[in-house]
């Protein structure tokens, strides 16, 4: 399990690697750093497949799917049983990630990490033995052989709860400053998950220094599973483009495992749920978009996949000054 494997998790940095790929795309037909973002994530693909001709060949969103006991605080407007009910709606493919991902090609990989087998009530009990935490975090880390560019999504409903919990005690922020509306909480709501957040951080006292200790009392089996996918695919060297809320709380517990893994993750969005922006900041990560996103599924992250794809293309495919007798100045 995490507590007794040692993880061999390289930096990305090369730096002759980095001037190799850096000098093919300067040679490229257009001004150098015209297309910004788009080349600095075709250096960060190439980085990480340790190559200077990054491809990407196969794509797969992993979706993970838990449900959570802390909804018998009243913290969501929805039913526990919505999350069983989305996850067949994904099997079926009627969900917005679903359509997505025939739009770009993208496998989906639907994972039942806990669906009416849901966690404790955080507010009141442990979430998770030590135990169940490693076991969602390794059962997570399987998955990452599931394609050479990987997207982390999830559903569950009362799940941006643990997300605030944990940005809480990670960060050290105040329940107000990271508990949002989620899927549509009124302001009754949110007071509720705010109060049911800052009685488990009172009960628990959660040690950032022990972020499976933190993950065990506040977090969801497919916020562990996610934080495996991430750790997994930086040990295979293989891009996570993590999604929004509670995909990026997921990579807060990766960093806190392994700081190196955060070099395989890519950010697709900043999502409009309260307390994404403070999370984004503590991860020091600059997201790749902001469309007022905050449904979740990975929906964010086939976006960035597909930007991912775009970038890695125009590398590989356009011509040199050289090759199409363009001058160059």
């Amino acid at each position: 399990m995490v507590a007794s494997m040692k993880f061999n998790i390289e930096r990305i940095s090369n730096p002759s690697l980095e001037q190799r790929i850096q000098r093919r795309l300067d040679s490229l037909t257009k001004p150098q750093g015209s297309l910004g973002r788009l080349e600095s994530l075709a250096l960060q693909i190439g980085l990480i497949q340790s190559t200077d001709m990054p491809r990407v060949e196969s794509k797969a969103m992993v979706v993970f799917c838990a449900d959570h006991g802390i909804v018998a605080e009243g913290v969501s407007p929805f039913p526990a049983e919505v999350t069983r009910q989305m996850m067949a709606n994904f099997q079926a493919g009627g969900a917005a990630i679903t359509v997505l991902c025939r739009h770009y090609g993208i496998d989906p990989v639907i994972v039942d990490m806990g669906v009416g087998r849901p966690t404790r009530n955080f507010a009141r009990e442990a979430a998770m033995t030590r135990a169940e935490a490693e076991a969602a975090i390794a059962r997570g880390m399987s998955f990452a052989d599931s394609a050479d560019l990987l997207g982390a999504g999830e559903m569950g409903i009362g799940n941006t709860t643990s997300a605030a919990a944990l940005l809480s005690a990670i960060a050290g922020l105040d329940p107000s400053e990271t508990a949002g509306r989620g899927t549509g909480l009124d302001d009754a709501g949110v007071s509720r998950k705010i109060d049911a957040i800052r009685r488990a951080l009172a009960l628990h006292r959660p040690d950032p220094a022990d972020p499976i200790g933190v993950l065990a009392a506040l977090g969801g089996y497919e916020i562990a599973a996610i934080a495996g996918l991430i750790l997994g695919a930086a040990e295979r060297r293989r891009a996570v483009v993590v999604d929004g809320f509670i995909s990026c709380s997921a990579a807060l517990i990766a960093k806190a495992i392994a700081p190196a893994s955060l070099d395989y993750v890519v950010f697709s969005h900043r999502s409009a749920e309260r307390g994404h922006r403070a999370m984004l900041d503590h991860l020091a990560a600059r997201p790749l978009f902001d469309l007022d996103l905050r449904l979740g599924e990975g929906s964010g992250a086939a976006l960035g996949i597909n930007l991912i794809e775009t970038s890695v293309k125009l590398y590989r495919e356009m011509a040199t000054f050289d090759s199409a007798g363009v001058s160059n100045l």
